[in-house]
C-alpha cells in the first residue's frame, strides 16, 4: 500500500478541519431556516463549488431569508436587488458620473452598483428585461464587468443566488438557455413539513427572533472552496458522470426515449457541475471522497435547467423530473 507523504497528510488534515467548520455553518443556518435541509445543502454545494444557484419556489418559502442568513453565517458581504421590468443594467453593475475637481477640471468617476458584493440576491430575476438579465452574464462567468471600455473586477468570492416564482408568469421574461447554463444548480424549494412549519410559527412570531451568527470568515470559505477541488474522485464516479450526462443528449447513440422526447440535453458544464457538486456534497457530509450516491442526489439540481422536452413529450405528459429519474437508473 503506497505511503502518504507530508503534503497529502496536510491536505487531509485541512479537509477534516474544513468539514468540521462547514458542519457548524450548516447547523447555524438550520437554526434560522426550518425544514429545508436539502435546500440548504444544495445552496452550500453551489457556494463550495464556486458557482451560482437558481432558487425556484412559491412566495413565502424563505428564499430571501436563506440568502441573508447564508451571507451572515459565511461571512460574506451580501446585497439584494429586486428585479422589475423597469430595472436597467446600470442599476446592477453601476455607471459613470461626471465629477468636477477642486481645480475646475471635469472627469468621469465610476459608481459601483450592487453587483460589487460577495453574495448577490437577484430576487425574481425573470421579471427584468433580457437586456438587464444579460448584464449579469459577464459578472457571473468572468467575475468582472466592463463599463465604458474599462474593466472592473468583482470581489472574491462572488456568488449569485437568483429566485424565480414558478406560479406567476405574466409579465416575466424567461431566462435564455445561455444564462441558465451559468447557474451551477437549480434548486426547487418545496413547502415545509408540518413539524417545520410548527417550529417556524413559534420562532418567528414571538417577541424575540433568532439572528444568524457568523461562523466562517471569507478566508476560511475560500480555503474550503480550494480544498473542494482537491478531493479525489474515483474512476467509477467520473465514468458514471460522463455516462449519465452523455445519455441525456439526443443523438445517434442515445436511447430511443431521449431521441423522441428531449429537445436538447445538458452541456459539458453539467459534467463539471456534477463533479464539483459531488465533491462538495461529500465534504459537507464529512467524507473525503464522493460516491455514486452524491452524483444521483445532484442529477435533479444539475439537469433541470439544462434540458428541455419537445412539444410532443409535454403533450404526452412527460416531465423533466420524470426524465431525470429515468436517467438515474443508469447509475443504480
Amino acid at each position: 500500500m503506497p505511503s502518504i507523504n507530508e503534503a497529502d497528510r496536510q491536505i487531509i488534515a485541512d479537509l477534516e478541519t474544513a468539514c468540521e467548520r462547514l458542519g457548524k455553518a450548516r447547523a447555524a443556518i438550520g437554526r434560522i431556516i426550518f425544514g429545508q435541509d436539502e435546500v440548504v445543502e444544495q445552496v452550500l454545494i453551489a457556494v463550495l463549488g464556486g458557482g451560482h444557484a437558481l432558487l425556484v419556489g412559491a412566495p413565502g418559502l424563505a428564499k430571501t431569508k436563506l440568502a441573508t442568513t447564508l451571507g451572515r453565517v459565511l461571512g460574506l458581504d451580501e446585497k439584494r436587488v429586486q428585479f422589475t421590468p423597469d430595472l436597467m443594467p446600470a442599476d446592477i453593475i453601476g455607471s459613470e458620473v461626471m465629477d468636477e475637481t477642486e481645480g475646475g477640471r471635469r472627469q468621469f468617476r465610476f459608481l459601483q452598483g450592487p453587483v460589487f458584493c460577495q453574495l448577490m440576491m437577484a430576487d425574481e430575476i425573470n421579471r427584468a428585461s433580457p437586456r438587464t438579465q444579460s448584464a449579469l452574464l459577464q459578472a457571473m462567468q468572468e467575475h468582472h464587468v466592463t463599463v465604458a471600455g474599462q474593466r472592473h473586477d468583482l470581489p472574491r468570492p462572488f456568488h449569485v443566488l437568483a429566485t424565480q416564482n414558478p406560479i406567476e408568469q405574466e409579465g416575466t421574461y424567461p431566462l435564455p438557455e445561455a444564462q441558465l447554463d451559468r447557474f451551477l444548480v437549480q434548486i426547487d424549494v418545496p413547502y415545509p413539513s408540518i413539524d417545520a412549519e410548527r417550529r417556524m410559527l413559534f420562532a418567528t412570531t414571538g417577541a424575540d427572533e433568532a439572528e444568524p451568527e457568523k461562523v466562517l470568515s471569507t478566508t476560511e470559505l475560500m480555503n474550503a472552496q480550494r480544498l473542494t477541488r482537491l478531493i479525489p474522485v474515483g474512476e467509477q464516479v467520473a465514468e458514471a458522470i460522463l455516462r449519465v450526462v452523455r445519455a441525456a443528449r439526443p443523438g445517434p447513440d442515445a436511447d430511443e426515449f431521449i431521441n423522441r422526447n428531449v429537445a436538447w440535453g445538458p452541456s459539458p458544464r453539467a459534467s463539471q457541475a456534477l463533479m464539483l457538486g459531488a465533491r462538495a456534497r461529500a465534504m459537507l457530509q464529512g467524507r473525503l471522497s464522493p460516491s455514486l450516491d452524491d452524483v444521483m442526489a445532484l442529477l435533479g439540481p444539475v439537469f433541470r435547467h439544462r434540458m428541455a422536452l419537445n412539444f410532443t413529450a409535454r403533450a404526452d405528459g412527460h416531465t423533466i423530473d420524470g426524465t431525470i429519474e429515468r436517467l438515474a437508473r443508469l447509475l443504480a
